[in-house]
């Protein structure tokens, strides 16, 4: 069974404090980052840590957001297609030259963007953002390619709806932004990705894969106003426009707060639900608070009700957000962690104590100094 609520009101009014406590003494050996753009519009995020290991990728305004119904799930194909072979660059050569430097290749697609990076030892940066600029811009999308994903894609819809979680999100973003881009999957549907032709994916790469839509981001290396293996990235005047994308504006009335969606299968043990509210976007300090409060709620004991297990969101897009609570419960116990998932809401607006605050504010730090120790 898959039960998800999107709550219409604002139910939190988490706004909190947001004086920082410092901990710069632990953060003293951490270096500045590094931002230019380009003339083509190419934004270069690097910082420079010593290391002998780099990553560097190109981060792409890419994703289902930036789809219509009739080419949803276009910048998943593509990705599977990323290393597939270029222009200059048989798929058996880029792999040999890859593997010839010691790098590991990976991309991934979410709603808002298409990522594609590698990682390299640093002496080997230049090699690395030249064969990245290559596969960026010069994918050879090969027919047989193209259907050799395509049956692989058919075979990962298959499969996605096994993992429960994943299914779960994918309704709550249909129904929390209902009639917007942001409704739509990441793997699009299941009859596109049978009918999407070479011709589709190449009008999309060519809309979508500008400079002015890119973020290069490299840690480990050292960063230089234009470095020269970048001039070759894509040049033109396009410019990003988001598509207003506010949360499902569902008419309310004492009688209907929130929308709902739910799938009632009863061969299934388990129920997977999600509660939401809108949340903020990437850019807004209430994440400092908002982070805060989980950290609190993330506490939660599942003996104290019949979850089995439980756990708190906030995921971020550029202008807007989903914030809630997620857990697996027993079919009959569904309305009790409805209850308890609201109470631990309440708690945190009403009654989190000093103890509990400053607890989560160490987790939290603990969490974010460990994301520093890679590249």
């Amino acid at each position: 069974m898959f039960l998800v609520y999107f709550l219409q009101p604002s139910v939190l009014g988490l706004k909190g404090s947001r004086s920082a406590v410092s901990y710069a003494q632990a953060l003293s050996n951490i270096p500045d980052t590094q931002i230019t753009t380009l003339d083509n519009g190419l934004r270069v995020a690097s910082e420079e840590s010593g290391q002998p290991t780099c990553t560097v990728g190109v981060w792409i305004g890419a994703g289902s957001r930036y789809e219509t119904p009739k080419n949803n799930g276009a910048a998943y194909f593509i990705e599977h297609l990323a290393f597939k072979g270029t222009k200059k660059r048989p798929q058996s050569a880029l792999e040999q030259e890859v593997e010839s430097i010691g790098a590991h290749l990976s991309t991934y697609t979410t709603r808002e963007q298409t990522a594609i990076y590698i990682k390299a030892l640093s002496k080997d940066l230049p090699k690395a953002v030249e064969i990245l600029a290559d596969v960026v811009q010069n994918n050879s999308l090969e027919d047989a390619q193209v259907e050799k994903a395509r049956q692989v894609l058919v075979q990962e819809m298959q499969e996605i709806e096994n993992n429960l979680q994943d299914v779960t999100f994918d309704y709550l973003h249909a129904t929390g932004y209902q009639g917007t881009p942001l409704s739509k999957s990441v793997l699009g549907t299941s009859e596109n990705a049978k009918r999407l032709t070479r011709a589709d994916l190449l009008e999309y790469i060519n809309l979508h894969y500008k400079a002015p839509r890119m973020v290069l981001a490299a840690a480990g290396v050292l960063h230089r106003a234009e470095p020269d293996p970048l001039l070759g990235f894509p040049r033109g005047d396009f410019t990003l426009l988001l598509s207003e994308c506010p949360y499902s504006k569902l008419q309310c009335s004492k009688e209907r707060l929130y929308s709902k969606l739910a799938a009632r299968n009863d061969d299934l043990p388990l129920a997977h639900v999600a509660i939401a509210v809108e949340g903020p976007g990437w850019n807004s300090n209430d994440n400092v608070s908002l982070a805060l409060a989980n950290t609190i709620i993330n506490s939660y004991d599942v003996t104290y009700g019949g979850g089995k297990s439980f756990q708190p969101f906030n995921i971020r897009y550029s202008d807007t957000g989903l914030l809630g609570m997620y857990f697996v419960s027993d079919k009959h116990n569904i309305e009790d962690m409805l209850h308890i998932a609201q109470a631990e809401w309440m708690r945190i607006c009403t009654s989190a104590t000093d103890g509990e605050l400053i607890q989560a504010k160490k987790a939290l730090k603990h969490a974010l100094l460990a994301q520093l120790d890679g590249m």
